[in-house]
């Protein structure tokens, strides 16, 4: 049987994915990989990560930090001062893994699930149409909005921060997207690690924070169920980034 193996944000931290590829048993000739975004930034080896998910064939997702580092080397955003993945850009295979990171699409379907990095937006009739066909060199509402957003109202519209949480009208996406009543397919997503693990019906959100020196999470589909590895350290400040 082949299992769907959904992780959550990596960050670059490249000893705890292969950790973690070892607790779940990871077999490339009978399993799919897919993380939910952020493979790389704040962390130690997003150079690593990035060589190992290709050889791996992994799928997933575009996050806000891979739109971020593929802008970068683009030239359409400029450096941050906490970036961490400068070694790609210096890399002999820069272009090659360049290429294959922007072949991740903003969000994935099966019939069963969808896997996004961060949010949907309570706007969006179909996801899959309103995320296709986007450039990821350049910013735009709608990838913005699939990468960034954790908290929301029902016109789509977004506060000026996360932190502390927003008052009225503005809600967890999820509450919104859940409202809509639609059965039969569980969102995946990262990007909040502030929420921890969320296991809801309809929902998995896998980001544990690792990179924060919490824990790496995946979620086995077939198997509804949930492994863990601890962080070996704490690699970068908190942050809503």
């Amino acid at each position: 049987m082949t299992r769907r193996i959904f992780i959550g944000d990596i960050q670059g931290c490249s000893g705890e994915l292969e950790a973690l590829l070892e607790k779940v048993n990871f077999d490339p000739a009978r399993d799919e990989l897919h993380p939910t975004g952020d493979l790389v930034n704040r962390g130690p080896d997003s150079l690593g990560v990035l060589r190992r998910l290709r050889d791996l064939d992994a799928g997933g997702v575009l996050g806000n930090h891979d739109l971020h580092l593929l802008r970068r080397a683009a030239g359409t955003e400029a450096a941050r001062e906490r970036d961490s993945f400068d070694e790609i850009l210096r890399a002999d295979d820069r272009d090659e893994l360049l290429t294959w990171l922007a072949a991740r699409p903003l969000i994935r379907a099966w019939d069963d699930i969808l896997l996004v990095h961060a949010a949907l937006s309570p706007a969006w009739e179909d996801p899959v149409i309103s995320l296709a066909d986007i450039d990821p060199l350049h910013s735009n509402a709608d990838s913005d909005f699939a990468t960034r957003v954790r908290y929301c109202a029902a016109d789509a519209s977004r506060p000026p921060a996360d932190w502390p949480p927003p008052e009225a009208p503005f809600v967890p996406w999820y509450e919104l997207w859940l409202a809509r009543g639609e059965t039969g397919r569980t969102v995946v997503y990262g990007h909040w690690a502030q929420a921890g693990l969320v296991l809801r019906e309809g929902l998995r959100g896998l980001d544990t924070g690792c990179v924060w020196g919490n824990s790496l999470s995946a979620w086995i589909a077939e198997e509804d169920r949930i492994v863990q590895v601890p962080a070996e350290r704490v690699w970068s400040p908190t942050s809503l980034g």
